[in-house]
This record gives C-alpha cells, sequence and structure tokens, in this order.
C-alpha cells in the first residue's frame, strides 16, 4: 500500500512526485520505460518559456511565468546547466507588426519583462536576424530538462519515493476507499494499491484514463515536431534564440532557431499528424494508434479547418529546401547546405470531439484519481508548479 502512485517519469510526473514527498506523502512513481524523461521531456528544444504566448488568466500564463523562475531557481539550486540568454520575437514585414504589438500587450498583462526594440537594437543581440521590429523577452532562457529529472529523480528516492522503470500499467481499478494497479515488466506482473492515483502519462494518457473507467472529452493526438541543427561552421550566426511572430489559430509557434544548453544551434520544428504515439519518424506507424486517432470526430474536423495549412507542414517535412527558407525569413544569411537532421519530438495534443484544440492545461478526476490529459508546452518550463497545482488536487477532500 502506497498513498500515491504517479504514472509517468517524465518531467511532470516526477515534479508531482517529488511535491508531494516533500508534503510527506508515500509516493510511487512508474513507467514503462526504462529510462526518465524518455518521451516528450527528453525531446524538447530545451527552452524555459517566459509566459510570452498564453491567454492572460489562463493557467499556461499564471504557472508559466511562475515557472520560469521557479525552474530557472532549480536548476540552479541542483546544480543543472541553465542559461537565462533572453530571446527575441521578430517581425520579418510590415503586415506582421499589428500580431507582434498584441503580443507584447498580451505579455506586459501576463506580467513578463517584455519590450520593444528597433531593428538596430535587435542586431545587437542578433547581428545577423532579419526584422521591421522585434520583442526582447529577458526572462526567457535554455535548461538540461534531462538533467532537471535526473535531479527530481534523486529528490524523490531521498524524501522515501520509490521510481520503478521498466514498469506498465495494464489495468486500474479505483473504488471508493483505493486504488488497484496492475502492472507487468520485467520482474513479472502484480499489483500496487494506493489511497490515490495521478496519471501523467503524456501520450498515453487518454488511455489510461478510458482504462480506469473514465470517458475523457479530449482525445490525444499525435503531433511530431522535426528539427534540424546548423553544421558547427555556420553556428555562429545564430547568438541565442530567434522566434517568428507565432499564428494565433494554431497551437505551434513555427520554425525557430535556438541555442542549445550543451552546445549546437536548433531548428524547428515543423509539425506534423505522426502515425504512432512514440512516431519519432514517417517509418514508425502503430496501426492502433492511427485507428485511436482516425476514429476521433475531432481529428476530420481539424482537418478540414487545416488542410492547407497541414499540406504545408508535410512538404516542409520532406523538403530540406523548404525548411531552409522558413529559417531565412528569420536569419538570411544561411547558406545552403547549414542544415543537419536532428532529433524529433512528439507533442501529445488534446483534440476536443469538435475538433477544437485544447489550448490549456486540462485534467479530468475520478474517484481518488486525477489524470492530467492536455500539458502541452509550456509544461516543462511550469513543472514545478503543475506539480504544486496536482498535490493540492490529491489532497483536496475526497
Amino acid at each position: 500500500m502506497t498513498d500515491v502512485v504517479v504514472a509517468g517519469a517524465g518531467i511532470v510526473g516526477l515534479a508531482t512526485a517529488y511535491e508531494l514527498t516533500c508534503r510527506g506523502h508515500a509516493v510511487t512513481v512508474l513507467d514503462k520505460e526504462t529510462e526518465v524523461a524518455a518521451h516528450q521531456t527528453g525531446h524538447n528544444s530545451g527552452v524555459i518559456h517566459s509566459g510570452l504566448y498564453y491567454t492572460p488568466g489562463s493557467l499556461k500564463a499564471t504557472l508559466g511565468v511562475a515557472g520560469a523562475a521557479s525552474m530557472r531557481d532549480f536548476a540552479r539550486k541542483h546544480d543543472v546547466p541553465v542559461d537565462i540568454c533572453g530571446k527575441l520575437v521578430v517581425a520579418t514585414t510590415t503586415a506582421q507588426v499589428p500580431a507582434l504589438l498584441r503580443l507584447l500587450d498580451r505579455g506586459r498583462r501576463n506580467g513578463v519583462p517584455v519590450r520593444l526594440i528597433s531593428p538596430d537594437e535587435a542586431h545587437d543581440y542578433e547581428p545577423h536576424v532579419s526584422c521591421v521590429a522585434a520583442l526582447r523577452v529577458e526572462s526567457t532562457g535554455i535548461v538540461d530538462f534531462r538533467g532537471v529529472c535526473t535531479a527530481l529523480l534523486r529528490l524523490i528516492e531521498e524524501n522515501g519515493g520509490r521510481v520503478r522503470l521498466g514498469t506498465e500499467i495494464v489495468g486500474v481499478h479505483g473504488r471508493f476507499d483505493a486504488v488497484t494497479l496492475c502492472t507487468t515488466g520485467a520482474d513479472g506482473t502484480g499489483e500496487i494499491t494506493a489511497g490515490q492515483f495521478v496519471n501523467c502519462a503524456g501520450l498515453h494518457s487518454d488511455r489510461l484514463a478510458r482504462m480506469a473507467g473514465l470517458n475523457p472529452s479530449v482525445r490525444i493526438i499525435p503531433f511530431r515536431g522535426e528539427y534540424f541543427e546548423l553544421g558547427p561552421q555556420h553556428e555562429h550566426l545564430v547568438r541565442g534564440l530567434i522566434y517568428p511572430v507565432p499564428d494565433p489559430t494554431l497551437p505551434f509557434l513555427g520554425v525557430h532557431l535556438t541555442r542549445m544548453i550543451h552546445g549546437g544551434v536548433h531548428a524547428g520544428p515543423n509539425a506534423v499528424l505522426a502515425l504512432a504515439r512514440e512516431g519519432y519518424t514517417w517509418g514508425a506507424v502503430d496501426r492502433r494508434d492511427v485507428a485511436d486517432s482516425l476514429a476521433w470526430p475531432g481529428l476530420w474536423r481539424l482537418g478540414r479547418r487545416y488542410w492547407r495549412t497541414g499540406i504545408g507542414e508535410v512538404r516542409r517535412s520532406v523538403s530540406e529546401k523548404r525548411f531552409l527558407a522558413s529559417l531565412r525569413q528569420l536569419v538570411p544569411d544561411l547558406p545552403d547546405g547549414c542544415l543537419r537532421p536532428s532529433h524529433a519530438g512528439v507533442r501529445a495534443q488534446a483534440l476536443h470531439r469538435d475538433g477544437r484544440l485544447v489550448d490549456d492545461f486540462h485534467y479530468e478526476r475520478g474517484i481518488r484519481q486525477v489524470h492530467v490529459l492536455n500539458a502541452p508546452s509550456p509544461a516543462a518550463t511550469a513543472s514545478l508548479e503543475i506539480g504544486r497545482r496536482i498535490a493540492d488536487e490529491v489532497e483536496a477532500p475526497l
């Protein structure tokens, strides 16, 4: 018997488990992979987001702004590599300036230290950038999120918690007095009984919720983000982080240039529908995952709304020339042949039945259960704050 079982050893699951152990709970974390941060956490760009983009008053905004500070402080305290380098958001045409000014207003309403700067000032930060105006955001940084997870794992175990890797949950049975989880793994099958169950399983979170007897209002649809990196001889063209003005109708920020905490400059990501929930390449196809996505009416409705955008993303996915053309809107000096294929990540995007993308953090409750069903960016940035909020839910009266 344990107080709480947490499913998922990504950064949200580990941050939740850490917070619960700090409050005196006996916690067991379960993950089917043999290492922490195996999926979304370990495949992202390592950016500590500022909270600039999010709707004022939303959980993304409040937890994101607070999370930028708490993540920075956690990394410094526990010797995880971190650099608060700031970033530029650039308008490359005059037509983008109104959207840039709306973003400035939104950032200020969220309490983000953001200011409008001229092209000359932008060139002081990024000599090779192209813009007619830009925003400078000082609180954006880069960090080793895998390193954060390693630190969280150590702290959980120091607080008396357990992290069982290579252990998959194959059954969830909730009762009024407890939750029983059936597991399988290298050490065989077994059962764990807990007072509470927290589902932070990311790409598989909706399936665990259905396994537990819930009928979630959303479905996880996997989107793959593909990255390139600049060759070493071209890294000098980017000093820090350069982002475009985002399209407010889409959940993705567009391709951008990001200096990484351990060196190198990554470019991307684009966003295409993945054919497997852990589908990091076009060749990774899981029939069950494809069927699960196609059976959800929201995907078809989303497709009808954004089919032109989707075609454009696929074309950029299969054409390095198109990908480079997008980057040259930000940094025109990028030469032919400067890109090298890099890693890809898969985003667990929750989608409503009517085709609306779930734009904020989203969780649903069961008896003695909390299911986190949408934790997209800035979830890694906000993970310590999300963990505190989930811990509050666990401790709330039943």
